[in-house]
């Protein structure tokens, strides 16, 4: 999993704790991109990366899925060199929203932690039915979600009050 920008960082972050709770077997590896410009070649732009380093970090066969909180054209024109280019996923901004929360700006662009969930459940090949239920649950919570702004005209106290868990110690 990528990002840049301050609600798609938070909502992958939010994505990847749902994912080891509720799939802890599963490997996932959090790039966050401060700067866009290191997603070019090298012999491109100062601030890009080696191929190596770029594959290093995004590997050269895994799923990818990146949340930006920008149009995500812009992603795949910076990488598309890049041997990883055809297993990239982005979620960005789509022109879609109103007056509404700002939790409910990022579901209607598919950038909350719901929809990138599902989209890992259904991008790595060996989940399939494993994640069937969790797939459902992400689901039902974006209708939970619907349901409550509805009555209540603010985001889900679990949304607003979301923090990264605690280490956990082996004891």
């Amino acid at each position: 999993m990528a990002c840049c920008g301050d609600v798609p960082t938070l909502e992958t972050l939010a994505a990847v704790d749902l994912l080891r709770r509720h799939l802890p077997e599963l490997r996932v590896r959090m790039v966050n991109v401060v700067d866009l410009m290191t997603l070019q070649p090298q012999e491109e732009h100062p601030h890009g990366l080696s191929d190596r380093d770029f594959d290093t970090l995004f590997t050269t066969d895994k799923p990818i899925i990146f949340a930006y909180h920008g149009y995500p054209w812009l992603i795949h024109r910076l990488t598309y060199r890049r041997t990883n280019h055809d297993n990239l996923h982005v979620r960005g901004y789509k022109e879609e929203g109103t007056t509404t929360t700002p939790f409910d700006m990022a579901v209607l662009n598919d950038l909350d932690r719901f929809h990138l969930v599902a989209d890992v459940i259904d991008r790595v090949p060996k989940l399939g039915y494993r994640a069937a239920h969790l797939r459902q649950l992400m689901r039902d919570k974006l209708v939970e979600h619907w349901h409550y702004i509805r009555a209540h005209g603010e985001d889900m106290p679990e949304i607003l009050e979301w923090q990264w868990p605690a280490r956990q110690e082996n004891r």
